[in-house]
């Protein structure tokens, strides 16, 4: 390819195929390069976008190309914004004749003003102060194992190799996450730690008095 004009219908096929692609917010331009810099717009779709037509002039971007300033001028999904506001996703080639000389380009100017507004409404609308962890089990059980293997992890060890300070504290976890008001959850406890319930009780008495609480007998229901 010598000049932009040799490959004219190829070029306008290819960039009505992008415009068509993506729709009205989508503007896409043809320059030929060899023209005064004034007037390098020889094709454009959806010029409302960036308020150009043909005959209109390229971009400060392709007057370094030209220059020379920047050797490899192509870029892909850069971010810029209009003077009316808009903010554009932009990617630019640029086309080089037989000889390696530059002598066009085509540049793609995507509208995502909106699209960023409802990033933001997104953003604000999902924030939160903190993650809390929080597991919808089918039956009573599975929540009970669920809190049972979180005080596993929380000591470091699985029930049976606890020694009694540690065994107070796997108690004290489950106390404060509530597992002791599960029905029948102390009995399953007793047997996980192969500890009578005088023995449970013992713990769980000395775990509240760590924690400062008062002992409550209600804990029959456990």
């Amino acid at each position: 390819m010598k000049r932009i004009e040799d490959e004219a219908d190829l070029l306008r096929q290819v960039i009505s195929l992008i415009a068509n692609q993506f729709g009205t917010n989508c503007e896409v331009v043809l320059h030929d390069l060899t023209r005064d810099y004034a007037h390098t717009i020889v094709d454009i779709r959806n010029g409302h976008i960036t308020h150009r037509t043909i005959g209109d002039c390229g971009s400060n971007l392709g007057l370094e190309v030209l220059r020379g300033t920047v050797e490899d001028g192509d870029r892909f999904n850069y971010v810029t914004t209009t003077a009316d506001g808009k903010i554009l996703k932009s990617s630019s080639i640029y086309l080089k004749d037989d000889e390696g000389r530059v002598i066009g380009s085509i540049c793609v100017n995507y509208d995502i003003t909106k699209t960023v507004q409802m990033e933001g409404f997104l953003r604000q609308f999902n924030q939160y102060d903190v993650h809390q962890e929080e597991v919808f089990a089918n039956d009573i059980n599975s929540l009970l194992e669920y809190l049972i293997a979180q005080g596993s992890s929380a000591i470091g060890k699985q029930p049976a190799e606890m020694n009694k300070a540690e065994r107070i504290r796997f108690v004290a976890f489950l106390d404060s996450k509530g597992a002791f008001m599960i029905t029948h959850s102390s009995e399953r406890i007793c047997k996980l730690l192969g500890v009578s319930k005088f023995t449970f009780y013992s713990y769980l008495e000395a775990a509240r008095n760590q924690a400062g609480e008062k002992d409550d007998s209600s804990e029959d229901s456990a």
